[in-house]
């Protein structure tokens, strides 16, 4: 697939009808409890096997643990990540731990997929609709919760969406000829939506208000709490995206906010959009269909 993108997995191929996709990702908790931390980093590596349109097969366990952690918390972040690739329908097949000061857990995910299917995160076409599976803003709420502005209870939206499997919308894709996919996660919506243009010759517009968003992440972006993912991503992507003077400035922060697990990107075509939004939102109801794709001179992101 070579380096000339910046694709979510890398891809094997063994026969002309079977590919081996591969991807890995771990990171330290950003939720108290250790069952609830295991499905959400297990959630977010699997989701870039989703991103290639391929099934996850096997993973192998990646952790380190402080001496401070109890038999048991180990044992529930295990747990809560066994919980994901099952439902899945993977298995974990091994892995690997060491001792460290500071826990961090995921995994190593193998998936399989036809060759002729892959998908990637470059490819989108001038007409294409962009569609996101998923709400914007756990940065925001996990850095709220970080500085005591709101409880374990105020962030249940938000662990209800990192927690969610992109299983079902890639499934429901599959059925639909996309033209590039990828998923958001730290470089954000813009970051990641970037990455689809890059070398393309395209611009995307972006509406602001077609974007959805996690319950109270607005709210907590317009109090300035911002986490600082975001500041280097918006940095990151200076003279690559122009915001629209109408666009709230927490809006365009929710937009740079690093994701966790967050939802898919598909770039369909103009007459299938309609219908394969109609699919998702049948079953994953905050799915919107959020700009599209047009020629351009440079590739840019604009966000009206």
């Amino acid at each position: 697939m070579g380096f000339d993108g910046a694709d979510d997995a890398c891809v094997y191929k063994l026969s002309e009808e079977i590919a081996v996709v591969q991807t890995v990702d771990f990171f330290p908790p950003m939720v108290d409890d250790p069952y609830l931390f295991g499905q959400v980093a297990a959630a977010n590596s699997l989701s870039d096997i989703y991103a290639m349109g391929a099934r996850p097969t096997h993973a192998m366990n990646l952790l380190c643990y402080p001496n401070c952690l109890s038999p048991d918390e180990v044992g529930q972040i295990l747990a809560g990540g066994y919980s994901k690739v099952a439902e899945a329908g993977a298995v974990i097949a091994g892995g690997h731990s060491i001792r460290d000061e500071e826990p961090k857990y995921g995994l190593c995910v193998s998936g399989v997929v036809h060759p002729a299917r892959i998908l990637r995160n470059k490819g989108a076409l001038p007409g294409d609709k962009l569609i996101l599976t998923k709400p914007l803003g756990s940065g925001v709420l996990n850095t709220a919760v970080k500085g005591e502005l709101i409880g374990q209870k105020e962030l249940e939206p938000a662990l209800r969406v990192m927690c969610s499997l992109n299983r079902e919308a890639a499934e429901i894709a599959a059925g639909f000829a996309l033209h590039a996919c990828t998923d958001v996660t730290g470089f954000g919506l813009l970051g990641h939506a970037f990455e689809m243009l890059e070398c393309s010759g395209l611009r995307l517009r972006l509406q602001h208000r077609a974007l959805p968003l996690i319950e109270g992440a607005l709210e907590m972006a317009e109090m300035g709490i911002i986490p600082a993912g975001a500041y280097a991503n918006r940095e990151y992507l200076q003279g690559s995206v122009r915001i629209g003077e109408e666009v709230p400035l927490a809006i365009s922060d929710l937009c740079f906010d690093p994701q966790t697990s967050g939802g898919l990107l598909f770039a369909v075509g103009a007459g299938e959009a309609e219908a394969l939004l109609s699919a998702l939102k049948a079953r994953i109801p905050e799915t919107a269909m959020i700009g599209s794709f047009e020629e351009a001179e440079l590739a840019e992101i604009c966000l009206e």
